[in-house]
């Protein structure tokens, strides 16, 4: 019959979601630029767009829980889904990479970048003590890791109340890893625009924070939907987005916490001195 499915693909229905946030986006972006060059409309141009970016979010994966729930992710759709995370997450270590690349090359060679003396940490830099609020911050994404998992696998065997609990907890170690790094940078004594050190520093790390908040979230909105009755054992790949996320978080914190906190240290200088002399 004409204009019967006979196939497992979703063909999607028209929807003013991509447009409205492609204009959302642009109007925020000139708002920032307007605001790093201290114009008297970046600041009112910068938070509507950011305000439509977020109400953009809203709606377009309201109407993506509403095809989930409605049967139209069908076991191929899922699987191109899983595919599209798999490569927003590559997307995600390269961003990383290129932090990691100018923190190397910094650290490595020092003498070619201005205001450093060739020598790593730069002169008059007070490093962050690497065993304290960052130790505590890498056990606390360990343990959250292991809530997730936990939750997971309580989905998994249709456990609801052992999901909730998972994600709970998860979600409030995220919190207190964000209350930590903020904290841990307002007694910092050293700032992004001292030098390449405080540069590289706060952009890798403070990325990664900004990271921990938007999985938080993502979480969040997981948690509210378990509520809604959503998910089963069987087709919750929101969920499973959520925990390949959070993962991802953790790995590139214990990357951070190894090279900038503790190579880049006192301690990790002292540790290269008495090997290599």
């Amino acid at each position: 019959m004409a204009g019967t499915k006979s196939h497992d693909f979703h063909i999607l229905n028209p929807s003013p979601w991509p447009l409205a946030m492609s204009v959302a986006a642009l109007v925020m972006a000139i708002g920032a630029v307007g605001w790093m060059h201290s114009t008297a409309w970046g600041q009112t141009t910068f938070w509507p767009g950011l305000a439509g970016v977020v109400a953009c979010f809203y709606f377009w994966w309201r109407s993506v829980v509403r095809e989930a729930n409605g049967g139209d992710h069908t076991p191929v759709v899922q699987l191109h889904h899983r595919y599209g995370m798999i490569l927003f997450i590559a997307s995600e270590v390269m961003f990383f990479v290129a932090w990691f690349w100018a923190y190397f090359n910094a650290a490595l060679y020092p003498s070619s970048h201005e205001g450093v003396n060739g020598v790593w940490p730069p002169s008059g830099i007070e490093v962050l003590d690497p065993f304290v609020y960052p130790l505590l911050n890498t056990l606390i994404l360990l343990l959250s890791g292991t809530t997730v998992t936990w939750a997971h696998h309580a989905l998994i065997h249709d456990d609801r109340q052992g999901l909730k609990q998972g994600l709970w907890l998860t979600i409030a170690l995220g919190a207190i890893f964000s209350v930590v790094q903020a904290y841990e940078y307002s007694h910092a004594h050293f700032a992004m625009g001292d030098n390449i050190y405080g540069a590289t520093f706060y952009m890798a790390t403070g990325f990664h924070g900004f990271h921990v908040i938007v999985g938080t979230i993502f979480l969040i909105v997981c948690l509210a939907r378990v509520y809604q009755g959503d998910f089963t054992s069987k087709h919750h790949f929101g969920f499973e987005a959520a925990a390949w996320y959070w993962h991802f978080v953790d790995v590139v914190w214990l990357f951070l916490f190894i090279a900038i906190y503790v190579w880049g240290s006192n301690f990790g200088n002292a540790v290269m001195k008495s090997a290599f002399g």
